[in-house]
C-alpha cells in the first residue's frame, strides 16, 4: 500500500497550486484596476469570478484534507526545485517539484478557471 493514496494526490497538489493561482488573480485584478483600460469592469468581473471559483475549490480541498488529517508543508526551496512534505496517516512523503513545472501548472490552472468563467 502506498504511503499517500493515489486519490489524495490531486488534493495535496491543489494545496500547492491553488494559493498560487489566487495570488496571480489578485495581482491581475489590481493591474486591471490601475491599468489604462477604457472599460475595466468586464476584466475585473472575469478575474473576480475566476477567483471565486478557485477559492471554492481551495475550500473543498481544505475540507478534504482536514477530514482525513492530511497536511501539506512547503519545505526547502532553491532556484530549481521546491520541496513539499505531504503528511498522511503518520507518514511523510517528501516531493520535489521543478519550479518551472510549478509555474507551468499554475498557468494551466489559471487558464482552466478563466475558461470556466467564459462558459
Amino acid at each position: 500500500m502506498p504511503l499517500i493514496p493515489a486519490e489524495a494526490l490531486p488534493y495535496f497538489e491543489n494545496m500547492i497550486y491553488l494559493p498560487m493561482v489566487l495570488v496571480i488573480l489578485e495581482r491581475d485584478r489590481e493591474s486591471f484596476e490601475k491599468g489604462p483600460f477604457k472599460l475595466k469592469r468586464p476584466y475585473i468581473n472575469m478575474v473576480e469570478e475566476a477567483t471565486r471559483l478557485a477559492r471554492a475549490e481551495l475550500k473543498e480541498t481544505h475540507s478534504y484534507l482536514r477530514r482525513r488529517d492530511m497536511k501539506v508543508i512547503r519545505n526547502k526551496m532553491d532556484d530549481t526545485f521546491t520541496e513539499y512534505v505531504f503528511i498522511h496517516g503518520g507518514y511523510e512523503d517528501h516531493r520535489r517539484y521543478l519550479n518551472v513545472r510549478l509555474r507551468n501548472r499554475t498557468e494551466e490552472l489559471l487558464s482552466v478557471f478563466i475558461m470556466q468563467v467564459n462558459h
